[in-house]
């Protein structure tokens, strides 16, 4: 068995992002951790108000004709106050969606955090959209956006399915971690989120692009063969499903 040598808590410190054996001065924390946990917070706060890069994200999937839309919450303030309105595609933005027939959508969502979105996203979603199994709409680059506002854009695009990829409310110690939420036959105002999957932790210290595209990828999958999605379609399913067939 091997020992731990030097301070225990600095040992565990190091296996963990948590926020462990802080120590204190008098009655409070000493002042080495307490700028840490401020700083820590100032970043969380920067990720949910910073404005997603769309020029850099429509720029770099050019190739696939992707559309910026924006939900009915006009501004970051209202969208933070009022969640109903980021799950509503605006009138503008719905006209700007061309009706076809797809096997899936793929959905950029700013959500809670822009840095995650731009860190992310459009790799993820070029790995998706090469998959050769889905016939994909050009992908969409939604502002101000909660994850049923894909339900809305699946159903104007006609897409059976959505990937909804959205930055995740920041913590203190991650505010750049990626989401994607998949659904089958979303339907705007109606399905609900436990119909839905969820990858989570998508980034460069938790899940890595590679396995969250298998697993996405996996799920979607399944969710064409047995025509739904969320609490009646498990992950691990769907990954040896994808393991027999290769």
């Amino acid at each position: 068995m091997s020992r731990v040598t030097g301070d225990f808590w600095d040992y565990l410190r190091g296996a963990t992002p948590a926020r462990i054996a802080l120590g204190r001065a008098g009655n409070g924390l000493p002042t080495a951790r307490l700028l840490e946990f401020e700083l820590a917070h100032a970043a969380a706060r920067d990720a949910v108000w910073t404005d997603l890069d769309t020029a850099t994200i429509l720029a770099t999937l050019a190739p696939w004709h992707p559309i910026l839309v924006q939900s009915t919450a006009p501004d970051r303030v209202t969208y933070l106050q009022r969640p109903d309105l980021g799950r509503v595609l605006s009138v503008d933005s719905y006209a700007r969606l061309t009706p076809g027939r797809y096997d899936a959508t793929v959905v950029i969502a700013d959500g809670l955090s822009a840095k995650a979105i731009g860190a992310q996203a459009t790799d993820l979603c070029k790995r998706l959209l090469a998959a050769q199994d889905f016939t994909f709409a050009p992908p969409v680059i939604a502002l101000q956006a909660r994850v049923a506002l894909g339900d809305d854009i699946a159903a104007r695009q006609g897409a059976s399915s959505v990937v909804v990829l959205i930055g995740e409310r920041p913590g203190l110690s991650s505010n750049d971690s990626m989401g994607a939420y998949i659904t089958f036959a979303p339907k705007p105002a109606i399905t609900r989120d436990s119909e839905r999957n969820c990858v989570s932790n998508i980034r460069s210290q938790g899940l890595p692009l590679e396995e969250a595209s298998r697993r996405i990828l996996a799920i979607l999958g399944l969710a064409h063969t047995l025509k739904l999605s969320g609490t009646g379609l498990k992950e691990d399913e769907a990954l040896a499903l994808l393991a027999l067939r290769r």
